[in-house]
């Protein structure tokens, strides 16, 4: 990817809401032509009304591996190539492990990790031929794992974990591999927890602070892309100044 993204094409997966919406938004507004994938097709419609630019919607799931090739055979062949994937679907569902439903956990891993790693893995041949790059939406959980978190966090770290062994394999081809640490973040993400006891401390904690903004990190994600070919950021952590952990 060069330093500007006119023309470019990027697929953003999880773009119904939050960081996934507004780093549509905003690579629209920079001149990419932008592919969005969710399972909320209804509300992807209204993201691609607000654009300023070309939006191509598509229904996603992340943990579908057809789900995901089609996503992105129908982004190439819409827009003729592909030149930056943004993997940022993912759930957080925090609880205790005693007595957890671990049909969350199953939903977590197969969103969040294996959901990445299928739309990495679908992505990779077409970002090879363009030299482009892969932007993983980590977490600070994918550094620190706390107590009410093991599931989610273990997921970010093998994000991180499967994000340099692909960052090994294929810098030396021009492809660069980011990992986007946030913080805390004002997102619906915190909503999708069962565990009323955790909701209630996830909401507490959030209050406690200045929390970053969806468009925060859109914008870590449009720097990192926009660097000159031969500046690869590989990793961003950014969390609210107010954040101790």
């Amino acid at each position: 990817m060069s330093n500007t993204l006119d023309g470019k094409v990027v697929l953003v997966t999880g773009a119904s809401s939050g960081i996934g919406q507004a780093t549509a938004l905003a690579l629209s507004k920079a001149g990419a032509r932008v592919a969005v994938g969710a399972r909320r097709a209804d509300r992807l419609k209204s993201l691609a009304q607000d654009a300023p630019g070309e939006i191509l919607v598509l229904e996603l799931d992340v943990t579908d591996r057809e789900s995901v090739q089609d996503a992105v055979t129908a982004a190439v062949e819409h827009f003729g190539a592909l030149d930056a994937l943004v993997n940022n679907a993912g759930v957080m569902l925090s609880g205790p492990i005693l007595n957890a439903d671990t049909a969350e956990w199953t939903r977590m891993i197969d969103t969040n990790l294996l959901g990445s790693m299928y739309t990495a893995h679908a992505a990779l041949p077409h970002l090879l031929e363009s030299r482009g790059a892969v932007v993983q939406i980590s977490s600070t959980a994918g550094r620190t794992a706390p107590a009410g978190g093991g599931v989610y966090a273990a997921t970010k770290f093998g994000i991180t974990a499967f994000s340099e062994a692909l960052r090994q394999k294929v810098t030396a081809q021009g492809v660069r591999v980011i990992v986007i640490e946030p913080g805390m973040v004002a997102t619906e993400l915190a909503t999708h927890i069962t565990d009323p006891a955790m909701q209630a401390l996830a909401k507490s904690y959030a209050d406690s602070m200045r929390t970053l903004q969806s468009p925060d990190i859109a914008d870590a994600v449009l720097y990192a892309l926009t660097q000159p070919e031969h500046v690869a950021v590989n990793e961003i952590l950014i969390r609210p100044t107010d954040q101790t952990r």
